[in-house]
């Protein structure tokens, strides 16, 4: 593991967390609810920039990461958490545990996915397993809505990437790929969305809980 400090409890190293969420309410929250556990609070981030500073210096055993942070989709943050901490295990945190996001994070390299309304037990339990190599057990539903379940991870993204107004070049430039396909997977997405337009794909996103 990452930075386990000392020996508490029933023989269990104390595993050091981050959490990143960008409601402070959320983290005191957890470290209120970790207290007096084998699981430390060591730090708490607010911003993608704050989350990969911090897990650079702390090298943290886990690192609970928000899904939905303030700027960006937590899973836009997996991989540079991971570069700045290669040894720490990255869990979802998340009020949303059918949001697309989630397979996006995890195949970027997050272990898995907490909700936030876990118990106590469930949430210490679960870091423990983390930080020792374990894994999480898949939830439910988890990663996609119903009515758009079968958007691929690249649909996903450019759908995404639309939402903030990117055209189909500017697209096509950044993903290294052909315009034309980058029109193919956003007609696809359309068709999945049920979706005529890029106004009315994006207003669907977002009641769904997508963007």
């Amino acid at each position: 593991m990452g930075s386990t400090t000392g020996t508490v409890g029933s023989g269990h190293a104390r595993v050091a967390v981050l959490v990143v969420d960008d409601h402070p309410v959320v983290s005191a929250g957890v470290a209120t609810v970790l207290r007096s556990s084998p699981v430390s609070v060591v730090g708490q981030a607010a911003s993608a920039e704050e989350a990969c500073r911090l897990a650079g210096e702390l090298q943290p055993d886990v690192v609970l990461l928000d899904l939905r942070l303030d700027e960006e989709l937590g899973s836009d943050v997996v991989a540079p958490l991971l570069a700045a901490a290669p040894r720490t295990k990255v869990v979802l945190f998340t009020a949303f545990p059918e949001h697309l996001a989630v397979a996006s994070a995890i195949a970027a390299g997050a272990v898995g996915c907490l909700v936030k309304d876990v118990s106590r037990t469930h949430l210490v339990e679960a870091l423990l397993a983390v930080a020792d190599g374990g894994a999480l057990p898949p939830l439910a539903g988890a990663g996609a809505k119903e009515a758009a379940g079968t958007l691929s991870a690249r649909e996903f993204d450019i759908l995404r990437r639309v939402a903030v107004g990117q055209t189909n070049a500017e697209i096509a430039a950044e993903l290294f790929l052909a315009p034309t396909t980058v029109k193919t997977y956003w007609q696809s997405a359309l068709s999945k969305l049920r979706a005529r337009n890029r106004a009315e794909a994006i207003t669907k996103a977002y009641r769904m809980g997508l963007l």
